[in-house]
C-alpha cells in the first residue's frame, strides 16, 4: 500500500491549494482517508477525514468552512481543497488510510510522505 500526497506549495494568505492523496495497492473507497498536518515544533494534528462511502466527512474546527475533502474513486484519489488559507495553516500535510473513521493518528495504518504547505502573510 502506498499513499502519495501532493499539491503543496507556497501561497499567500487568502489563497487556495488543492492537495491530492493518490493510493496504490488499495482502493480508497474501501477505507477511511484522513488528512493530518504537523507544523514545526508542534504535534501532528487532525485536519479532516472522509469515510469509505464518501458520505461522512468531518473537519477539525481549524478548517471548517475553509477546507473541503472529497474523493474520486475512478482516480483512487482523495482531495483536500483548502481555501482562505492563513499563515497558521503552514505545516507538512499527510494523508493516511485506516479501517474506521477517527480523528486520532493511531487509528490510521498507512501514511503518505507528506507535502509542505507554506502560507505567507
Amino acid at each position: 500500500v502506498q499513499l502519495q500526497a501532493s499539491g503543496g506549495g507556497l501561497v499567500q494568505a487568502g489563497g487556495s491549494l488543492r492537495l491530492a492523496c493518490a493510493a496504490s495497492g488499495r482502493t480508497v473507497s474501501n477505507y477511511v482517508i484522513g488528512w493530518f498536518r504537523q507544523a514545526p515544533g508542534k504535534e501532528r494534528e487532525f485536519v479532516a477525514f472522509i469515510s469509505s462511502s464518501g458520505r461522512s466527512k468531518y473537519y477539525a474546527d481549524s478548517g471548517k468552512g475553509r477546507f473541503t475533502i472529497s474523493s474520486d474513486n475512478a482516480k483512487n484519489t482523495v482531495y483536500l481543497q483548502m481555501d482562505s488559507l492563513k499563515p497558521e495553516d503552514t505545516a507538512v500535510y499527510y494523508c493516511a488510510q485506516g479501517p474506521r473513521i477517527a480523528t486520532t493518528s493511531q487509528n490510521y495504518d498507512y501514511w503518505g510522505q507528506g507535502t509542505q504547505v507554506t502560507v505567507s502573510s
